[in-house]
């Protein structure tokens, strides 16, 4: 595979042309996605009355075609003839990525079909700015939007709880209260992170323990992105070494230093290694 340099990347290539845009503060615009949006003969706006705000700041003049989850698929015989007439098309969402909870993956497809240049602008993403400040896991999974129906939420939370990863998703403010007894349930012992208005004036990001979590008095307005901390994965302290443990250690006593066999026993066991090192330090006194 060979992978462009930034100087060889051509911004002037007819083909689709994916645009981060700010999650909130207007000036996290790239100054190479203000380029690419300028010589755009379209750009595909999720809600063009949102867009308008960041082009008119910039005076973007481009022509805009509403692109959003109602309408996406209607306009997709249209948007490839004209990507394949030439044209430069950009696609952007109200804030953030495209395609990431957001419209786009459908288009994106299409023209891997058409054999269609898409080239992504990297932009502000909500998911990486949200981990970056919880001080949580760098590894991660990231879910998106929660379902609307309390089973299917509860669906979601049973399977990523079973990850020792940092847990990501998206919520709405008015369903936030909602969810908290479910967040007690599948995630005790571990920390969460409620980011809201993320890089804008009212910006907020509220740190509790999960086992702490009360009902918010007031509501916490807009979507928000929430980060759950890793699972600690704690040895079960009732486990002990059993006579097949104890008899290989018996076996190895004498070609092994007791580190080593320390070592050897207690990552494949879940034991103490004070336990380990103990009973070897019995069997060499009774040697």
């Amino acid at each position: 595979m060979i992978i462009k340099s930034q100087l060889q990347t051509n911004d002037n290539e007819n083909g689709l042309f994916l645009v981060s845009t700010p999650i909130g503060n207007l000036k996290d615009i790239t100054l190479r996605a203000l380029e690419v949006l300028k010589k755009s003969t379209y750009i595909l706006c999720e809600d063009t009355r949102v867009s308008r705000i960041l082009l008119d700041r910039y005076e973007i003049k481009s022509n805009l075609i509403s692109n959003h989850k109602f309408n996406e698929s209607k306009n997709l015989n249209k948007i490839i003839e004209l990507l394949k007439s030439g044209e430069i098309i950009s696609l952007i969402s109200d804030a953030g990525t495209p395609s990431i909870s957001d419209p786009g993956a459908i288009l994106v497809n299409e023209c891997v079909k058409n054999n269609i240049k898409i080239i992504p602008i990297p932009g502000p993403s909500a998911v990486a700015t949200a981990v970056s400040i919880s001080g949580f896991s760098e590894k991660f999974i990231f879910y998106g939007f929660l379902p609307e129906k309390k089973q299917a939420i509860t669906n979601v939370f049973d399977q990523i709880s079973k990850f020792n990863d940092t847990c990501v998703f998206f919520v709405s403010s008015k369903k936030v209260n909602k969810i908290i007894p479910e967040l007690k349930k599948f995630f005790s012992g571990r920390k969460i992170v409620f980011c809201r208005e993320i890089s804008k004036l009212y910006e907020e990001f509220i740190r509790k323990n999960v086992d702490d979590l009360e009902i918010f008095s007031k509501e916490l307005k807009g979507e928000l992105t929430i980060v759950i901390s890793e699972r600690k994965n704690e040895k079960n302290p009732s486990q002990e070494l059993n006579e097949s443990d104890m008899n290989i250690i018996q076996k190895m006593i004498n070609k092994l230093t007791i580190k080593e066999i320390t070592e050897i026993i207690s990552h494949n066991k879940d034991i103490s290694k004070k336990e380990i090192y103990n009973y070897c330090l019995k069997i060499k006194n009774e040697i």
